[in-house]
């Protein structure tokens, strides 16, 4: 039954190395933590020529959402071997500034820069960044389920990113980073509402405002 479960899984994956003559060799780019209370946005720019990586790589990619921490370690690695892999981000003090929008934008227009390939590039989303414009870029919505290099790039930078809060968890204590990645997740809110945010949350963001103004001194 197990491997019943486990093929149809496998059948359900976007993308097929038989058809790898399919996919063309641009660079794909993705963030991950928008939508986070805390830490930085990341965003990772790959290169790789579908053809020319080994097959389990091409079946086992996917939205890094939908993938086990230990099958993203190991795509990783992968991804890393026979690809070329740059990662960019934006602090929780540049997405107050900045929104955002502008912050995340910034974060993947930097993770491609520092690739230095000239090379046809896909974002993920509905936005290309400012910092490409005049360069052979477009936007593809959900990209991470039709350019492969758009869903390695999402597996590369999502397991950046919880290595990264996971390290930040240790120098704050008390809001379960090492769980939640800085989400807004029930332990985290309940964490804020008890020790106030942390110079790694974003005060722009309305959960944590809200905690601001709570503990604000009176006049």
């Amino acid at each position: 039954m197990a491997t019943a479960r486990g093929s149809r899984a496998a059948q359900h994956r976007p993308f097929r190395p038989e058809g790898c003559a399919d996919y063309p060799a641009v660079i794909g780019c993705d963030e991950v933590g928008r939508g986070a209370l805390s830490g930085p946005v990341v965003a990772a720019a790959v290169w790789f020529d579908p053809c020319r990586v080994p097959p389990e790589l091409l079946a086992n990619l996917d939205d890094s959402k939908k993938l086990t921490a230990k099958r993203r370690e190991g795509l990783t690695d992968l991804i890393a071997a026979h690809g070329r892999v740059a990662l960019a981000g934006a602090s929780a003090r540049a997405i107050d500034r900045h929104g955002i929008r502008a912050a995340t934008l910034t974060a993947m227009g930097r993770a491609v820069e520092r690739l230095g390939l000239d090379m046809p590039i896909r974002i993920d989303g509905v936005d290309v960044p400012p910092d490409l414009a005049g360069r052979r870029a477009a936007a593809v919505v959900r990209g991470d389920a039709t350019v492969p290099q758009i869903a390695a790039a999402s597996v590369v930078a999502k397991v950046f990113r919880d290595r990264l809060m996971a390290r930040l968890a240790r120098r704050y204590p008390g809001y379960g980073w090492e769980r939640n990645a800085g989400y807004g997740t029930a332990e985290h809110r309940e964490a804020l509402g008890l020790h106030g945010p942390s110079p790694q949350h974003r005060r722009s963001f309305a959960p944590v405002r809200q905690v601001d103004w709570l503990d604000a001194p009176l006049a």
